[in-house]
């Protein structure tokens, strides 16, 4: 790692300075790619969910379809091998990213047609077949616009937040269309006629990558094989080892990421073992405590199937540690010590965030009925992230990364407050309103800040493979402090009840409607004023973890900066 004199702050910059790289030609195409990418997981899962159960399949059956997800959570298996491989024909007329995002659009197009033409009474198994094809070439499609948008950035922190601004405008986007369209559609022109639409509306990714600018010459660096001698036979049975070595580890780190173990049901001998493995596996306080440690068994047991063999180099050996291992490597080379810290605060920039797991409780608890949430989230979901997306870009292009990392790491902490203070008003629409326009906007924000400072990361060459990487794991952290959310308001509102520290809370809660908490505080056998203390000291703790992405973006704001990485 290269070290740099402390550079200058940077220039401030106008209004319309910040503004208007937004309006160039490579943002303008981002919007779209970014559209193209949010579109396919919403229609192979939930979208696909409702027609499955209008069509009165039974919830077991339906529930399998959620193992598509386990191609997205797996995506850096793969992305070095898109790193390396060119498609004939395509990447000699688009160029090597392009021809692979136009290749995985045209798979995704075509499988939502076919989707579009099945009867899920009848055709159940060629409908799960094609939602895993859509899932593969969606995860694929991701892969290559995040590496095509960090290449075309460059090396300009302030390219980079206006690319990173533009994919978060148009992946936000795209879940709204592909979940509210098609339901909309589907009672008066049917679900078959909703499908093909969504598959014409991929037609604006191929558009994207046809006016997109010719990308620069991808340079693939050559596997040095050394001295290992070529020997066919023992290679293919070196391959076969290590590749189900991988197969396992990949079904491993699945099972954690997605918290769904069914694809090993083979391996217990009766249902009913299965299924007490399979509650421990998905329970909400322990189950993390399964989860998380497979994610991190599999992924070592991915290193060990490309390492080398002991004491003899061979030719799969060499190629899978350069393909797999190296980018890696190549990482840790980079920032030397600063390696750890950044992938620290990678980890728990948005940690406040994805504690939030019992908010749809909260919302229900508060004693707000379905179709007033539903109502309050579609409006002020996704207008006030698409406001915070942009709040966060126009930081970034304005005022610096540096600037944006931290404001994003405030506004994505402190703004849980929001629900501590609707946790004291009860059950008040303006207020309900009010608390979740603030946490949607931070989390645009924050959202958007983080992926262009992991964009700025990267190391030339790698982008497929370490980006994915980032993006595959920097949840990992939020996950296990989120299975004991429910266990803090839980044990606070008792602690409240008994006379425990948290009874200073109660008075804040004098003037709590009649419905608030009434029904969860009966059930859990406590007053109201207890389940609502319980809440605001969830939501101060969340806040407060915050605190260390904050810490760790002033530290690394401190440190010289780190030079361009050598080709």
């Amino acid at each position: 790692m290269t070290e740099s004199p402390a550079p200058a702050a940077p220039e401030k910059k106008t209004l319309w300075q910040s503004l208007k790289p937004f309006f160039s030609r490579p943002a303008l195409v981002m919007i779209l790619l970014g559209f193209s990418s949010g579109l396919p997981l919403s229609l192979i899962f939930d979208t696909l969910s409702v027609w499955l159960r209008t069509a009165d399949l039974s919830l077991t059956t339906i529930s399998y379809f959620s193992l598509v997800t386990f191609v997205y959570s797996l995506k850096f298996v793969w992305a070095p091998v898109l790193d390396r491989v060119g498609i004939p024909g395509l990447t000699f007329m688009l160029g090597h990213r392009r021809g692979w995002i136009l290749a995985s659009q045209v798979v995704i197009m075509l499988g939502l047609w076919a989707i579009s033409t099945m009867n899920p009474h009848t055709q159940l198994g060629l409908m799960a077949l094609a939602a895993v094809i859509i899932g593969f070439a969606g995860a694929t499609q991701d892969i290559v616009i995040d590496a095509w948008r960090i290449e075309t950035a460059g090396e300009s922190d302030s390219r980079q937040a206006v690319m990173a601004t533009a994919t978060a405008w148009g992946s936000r986007i795209a879940p709204f269309v592909s979940g509210i369209v098609p339901l909309m559609l589907a009672d008066t022109l049917g679900w078959g006629f909703a499908y093909a639409l969504m598959a014409a509306l991929m037609v604006l990714g191929v558009i994207a990558v046809l006016l997109a600018p010719k990308e620069a010459e991808h340079k693939v660096r050559p596997i040095d094989y050394g001295d290992a001698p070529s020997l066919p036979a023992l290679e293919a049975v070196e391959w076969a080892g290590r590749l189900v070595l991988m197969f396992g580890a990949i079904c491993l780190m699945g099972a954690g990421l997605t918290a769904n173990i069914d694809l090993f049901r083979f391996a217990f001998p009766t249902a009913e073992i299965f299924d007490a493995a399979k509650a421990a596996w998905t329970s909400r306080t322990t189950g993390v405590f399964w989860q998380v440690p497979a994610v991190l068994i599999g992924l070592g047991l991915i290193v060990t199937a490309c390492l080398p063999l002991p004491g003899k180099l061979t030719r799969p050996g060499a190629y899978l540690r350069q393909t797999f291992v190296t980018p890696i490597a190549a990482f840790f080379e980079r920032y030397e010590n600063l390696a750890g810290l950044i992938l620290a605060l990678i980890c728990l920039y948005r940690v406040s965030d994805f504690l939030l797991n019992v908010n749809g409780a909260f919302y229900v608890d508060l004693g707000f009925d379905l179709t007033t949430i539903a109502g309050v989230r579609k409006i002020f979901g996704v207008v006030m992230t698409i406001v915070g997306v942009s709040i966060g870009g126009i930081t970034m292009t304005r005022f610096g990364m540096k600037t944006g990392l931290i404001f994003g790491a405030v506004v994505g902490s402190f703004s849980n407050m929001a629900y501590a203070w609707l946790a004291m008003k009860g059950n008040d629409i303006a207020a309900f309103s009010i608390a979740l326009a603030i946490d949607n906007a931070s989390a645009g924000v924050a959202g958007t800040v983080l992926i262009a400072y992991m964009s700025s990361l990267i190391s030339k060459g790698y982008a497929a493979q370490q980006y994915a990487l980032f993006t595959s794991l920097y949840a990992l952290p939020g996950k296990m402090l989120a299975s004991q959310s429910g266990r803090i308001v839980e044990s606070t509102a008792r602690s409240s009840d008994a006379g425990g520290w948290a009874i200073s809370f109660r008075p804040l809660f004098s003037h709590l409607t009649p419905e608030s908490f009434a029904k969860p505080a009966a059930v859990l056998g406590v007053s109201r004023e207890a389940l609502g203390t319980g809440y605001i000291v969830f939501f101060t703790y969340s806040s407060v973890i915050g605190v260390l992405a904050i810490i760790l973006c002033i530290w690394l704001n401190r440190l010289p900066q780190v030079l361009d990485d050598d080709d």
